[in-house]
């Protein structure tokens, strides 16, 4: 049999194309009830996201960074949403979003790995589990709302657990640099059959050089793959999405716009892409911890403590709110005399909200995701 040239290159785009697609089974049945937990790796910088504006020492203590929220929607006479999170003022209009303000972990330092471990493991110190918070939620979901999936190369520890969990990262192509592929690029783009599929081939590798980096430039994609994943009747009912390129010791202003931008993409991507089932999904996005109130010398902020929570979804108890004890900016009232001071945990945050959405008993809920805080 003789083999042409097209028909080598359009099998091999075929099979590279086959192994990208997600290699688990999901439950038969069906249920409504969906949970996406995004983390937000680097300690994303509440202060920004949702800007205490309304804290006569905001502007001072930020000083070139004050006015990142300007032209940013007033979600009360406190807060301002930062004007790259267009989609989540849009849903806080719709009573779809929910902001909570100086939680953090019981995690106290400032090291990102050993306070993603506790924002993931749920426990009162680093390394202290070897599960995590989302992989205890799945025992107590019926069987048919236990499906559960990372967008990860690797089952992040918030997934693991007593069951099953499984992985999706789109592959990449191998050895490829970008002269290479601008080359390829050039070559297809007179074939009406296979232009498409390097297209798509590109765009898929692009998606995943993105997993666990920088999410501002592949937002949407992330968003449409984690609803494609999520709508069908026997789709996956609980994920978890990996971002990263939150740490903003420099640069902020910019940097910190196109993280926040991605971010709202990935929301509205989700929420389109699950359409009516957004009624029934919750969104939960955290981070490791926060940033200092004031600038450092390069325009950006470092390490901190309290941070935002935000959750966004069709039926949320606290839709449409800002929930803070607020601390105020003060030195004397910061943690450490640096950082926003926490004023409620994010371990009793996240467990209200999961309650609420699966109608769960609070208490047993905090028992189960939390046993150690």
């Amino acid at each position: 049999m003789t083999l042409s040239r097209r028909s080598i290159i359009l099998s091999g785009i075929t099979v590279a194309a086959a192994a990208a697609l997600p290699r688990f089974a999901y439950a038969a049945a069906g249920t409504p009830k969906r949970l996406v937990f995004v983390i937000q790796r680097g300690a994303a910088d509440g202060l920004a996201a949702v800007a205490p504006t309304g804290d006569p020492g905001f502007a001072d203590a930020r000083r070139a960074l004050a006015d990142e929220s300007a032209g940013g929607a007033k979600l009360d006479a406190m807060f301002t949403l930062h004007p790259a999170l267009a989609t989540g003022a849009t849903l806080f209009g719709a009573k779809q979003a929910h902001f909570a303000h100086a939680v953090a972990t019981a995690y106290r330092d400032r090291s990102h790995f050993d306070g993603q471990n506790v924002l993931e493991g749920g426990g009162s110190r680093p390394y202290e589990r070897d599960d995590g918070w989302v992989g205890r939620l799945l025992t107590l979901l019926p069987a048919a709302e236990r499906d559960a999936i990372a967008i990860a190369p690797a089952v992040p520890l918030a997934l693991r657990g007593s069951l099953p969990v499984g992985t999706y990262a789109p592959s990449r192509l191998p050895q490829a640099d970008s002269d290479l592929i601008a080359r390829l690029t050039a070559l297809y783009a007179d074939d009406a059959l296979l232009r498409p599929l390097w297209d798509s081939a590109v765009k898929t590798q692009e998606l995943a050089s993105d997993i666990g980096g920088n999410n501002g430039r592949n937002g949407a994609d992330l968003g449409k793959l984690a609803a494609s994943l999520m709508l069908p009747a026997d789709g996956a009912r609980v994920m978890m999405v990996e971002t990263g390129g939150w740490d903003t010791h420099s640069g902020q202003r910019g940097r910190l716009t196109a993280q926040l931008r991605g971010l709202d993409q990935l929301v509205g991507a989700l929420q389109a892409g699950l359409g009516p089932a957004w009624t029934d999904t919750l969104v939960i996005v955290a981070t490791e911890f926060g940033r200092t109130v004031e600038v450092n010398g390069t325009g950006g902020t470092d390490h901190g403590t309290a941070s935002t929570a935000m959750f966004f979804g069709g039926g949320l108890e606290q839709g449409g709110k800002v929930s803070a004890d607020w601390p105020g900016l003060t030195v004397a009232a910061r943690q450490d005399g640096r950082d926003l001071k926490p004023t409620r945990s994010l371990e009793s945050v996240i467990a209200d909200a999961v309650a609420h959405h699966y109608a769960l008993d609070p208490a047993r809920v905090k028992k189960t995701l939390y046993p150690d805080v």
